[in-house]
């Protein structure tokens, strides 16, 4: 580098450089995963407290819970409730445990955190929340859950289904 004619001269420091535009994202960050039946669901990152990969056997199983926990998981001191997300909203398919690792998106609300086990996630994506549409076709366990959904592919009837998890945090299905 030192030894690059360049480097000591300022020949190319004053010459403009190309204007390169960066590109803005549209709407709002949002994770994007996966349950059990292969439905694809968005959550918006400003009520996710974090996004973990555990081992099953740090997830503690508790006696006595609703079947919808699967247990409990200590996330740096602090006890968090681990649910499986699909079968919450109604899926007959139980996340599999026998794995190597589950998917946990942590969601917290007014000091209430609650983890959501998924089948897998696909990563972060900003989606543009003016083209989100009221959900259709959804079954009645999941609507109370929804602020919306995006429509993918109109002819296979993909969705990408946003999520409201202040409502999947206060819901009285916990108690059961």
């Amino acid at each position: 580098m030192i030894g690059n004619p360049d480097f000591l001269t300022d020949r190319g420091q004053n010459q403009a450089p190309e204007m390169q535009e960066l590109e803005s994202p549209e709407g709002e960050l949002h994770l994007r995963f996966y349950t059990t039946s292969g439905d694809e669901f968005a959550l918006s990152a400003t009520g996710i407290r974090e996004v973990l990969s555990v081992p099953p056997d740090r997830i503690t199983p508790i006696p006595n819970v609703s079947p919808l926990l699967l247990g409990t998981l200590n996330v740096r001191g602090r006890v968090v409730w681990v649910a499986d997300l699909g079968q919450f909203l109604g899926d007959a398919n139980l996340l599999s445990t026998d794995r190597p690792e589950i998917s946990v998106v942590a969601v917290e609300d007014q000091d209430t955190m609650l983890g959501l086990a998924v089948d897998r996630i696909y990563g972060m994506d900003w989606l543009d929340i003016e083209e989100i549409q009221m959900p259709t076709n959804v079954p009645d366990g999941m609507a109370p859950f929804l602020r919306g959904e995006w429509i993918l592919q109109r002819e296979s009837g993909r969705f990408l289904r946003l999520l409201d998890q202040v409502a999947i945090l206060r819901s009285a299905r916990w108690a059961a």
